[in-house]
């Protein structure tokens, strides 16, 4: 049996004083001073904020050839699909769409959002004369000077422009240098975290105007381990350990089918709902929950308490 104790009765067992205020300052101050100290030593890094200030001062060559690819519709978000435009239908599981179910929220054009726009906003000539004249021609036109462009700057490594003997660029050459000249000024991270509301405090458009560089941003996270094929879900920025707890989710992008699947996101995600509801439930289960009895581990870790007698 189990020894019951009388709470309404006095004690007569051992005591021990106790001190509260000296308690509560080695718990507020004590405590707060050591774990401030220690974060001096062994706190995450701050490292400096990506933007498109130091992508065009770092490597405008790749700028260059982002901007024009946006403005061909070949970069990875003017093909996205949802919420950001219809480009693409997006990933399914089963007969469930549910990328294309929750639709288009964000929209973003590419050519429009990241290039025209902000030249029409600079204030120079040349920028915003060859941005109108960009919008003034037809989607064809529009198409074949950028992807001619493109090409062109694919052949010549480093170039950020090219001279336009045959006339075959219209205005995108004018326009692309403009971009790069905001972007080094870093007017074009204002412009773009500006665009839909007066407080700087929307990143989507500068983060998906980055995520469609071939040579810069890949190599950062590369370089970072946060690469997808370097477990990137649960590291962090330098040589520090990250978060842990992400492994599980890690794990499955590096095996198959999900390390080749276009739909992995949504198959994991939904593996791993499925194991955490399991999780959940493992009381519930009639099996599980009578293991303790069959295993009875816990009595060997109190088997102290087990051996009282009253």
């Amino acid at each position: 049996m189990v020894m019951k104790v009388d709470p309404s009765k006095k004690w007569t067992g051992p005591v021990r004083s106790y001190d509260i205020i000296k308690e509560g300052v080695i718990a507020v101050v004590v405590v707060g001073l050591l774990a401030a100290g220690l974060s001096l030593f062994f706190s995450s890094p701050d490292e400096p904020a990506v933007t498109l200030k130091s992508w065009a001062m770092t490597n405008p060559a790749d700028f260059a050839q982002t901007a024009t690819g946006e403005l061909a519709g070949t970069t990875t978000s003017a093909g996205y699909g949802a919420p950001y435009n219809h480009a693409a239908k997006g990933p399914t599981l089963g007969p469930l769409k549910l990328q294309d179910w929750a639709g288009v929220r964000i929209p973003v054009d590419p050519a429009k959002s990241f290039v025209v726009e902000p030249l029409l906003m600079m204030n120079n000539v040349d920028a915003t004369s060859s941005a109108e004249s960009w919008k003034a021609a037809t989607p064809d036109q529009q198409n074949k000077w950028a992807t001619a462009y493109a090409d062109a700057l694919g052949k010549v490594d480093g170039a950020t422009s090219i001279p336009d003997t045959k006339n075959e660029f219209g205005p995108v050459p004018t326009m692309v240098s403009s971009l790069l000249v905001m972007a080094k000024s870093g007017a074009l991270d204002g412009a773009l975290t500006t665009s839909d509301t007066p407080l700087p405090t929307n990143f989507t458009k500068p983060l998906l105007f980055l995520a469609d560089s071939e040579g810069y941003f890949g190599d950062l996270a590369s370089k970072q381990h946060l690469g997808g094929d370097q477990w990137g879900v649960m590291n962090e920025t330098g040589s520090w350990p990250g978060q842990s707890w992400l492994w599980l989710f890690s794990l499955w992008y590096q095996i198959e089918p999900f390390k080749s699947s276009g739909n992995a996101d949504t198959l994991v995600m939904t593996l791993m709902g499925l194991l955490t509801l399991c999780l959940a439930l493992f009381p519930v289960f009639p099996f599980i929950r009578k293991i303790p009895y069959l295993i009875p581990i816990h009595r060997l870790i109190w088997k102290k308490w087990y051996a009282r007698k009253l």
